[in-house]
């Protein structure tokens, strides 16, 4: 398991990795974007090579997740399940702003 700020990343089998989602486009900057600062503007994202599908990431060479207020972590190759942090405010839950 791999966190950066808001965004867990969980390994998970290519068996159990969804078919048939189409791939969300890279951002203008050439970027696989997981998720957008609300409060910030920044992202965490995947500058190299890879593919983001919804809620999920393929990336057959590895990679390196990065965001300008975080440290970059660097992922094995393989598929995984992308969560965004949530959090309860009364009546409902969130997604966390970062």
């Amino acid at each position: 398991m791999y966190r950066q700020g808001d965004v867990l990343i969980v390994p998970v089998t290519e068996e159990s990795a969804p078919r048939g989602l189409r791939p969300v486009p890279r951002d203008p900057r050439g970027r696989l974007v997981l998720a957008e600062g609300e409060a910030t503007g920044h992202c965490h994202a995947i500058p190299g090579p890879g593919t983001l599908y919804p809620g999920f990431l393929h990336l057959p060479a590895g990679g390196r997740l990065v965001h300008e207020e975080h440290d970059p972590i660097s992922l094995p190759k393989g598929w995984f399940r992308v969560i965004r942090q949530r959090e309860y405010v009364p009546g409902s839950f969130r997604t966390v702003a970062d």
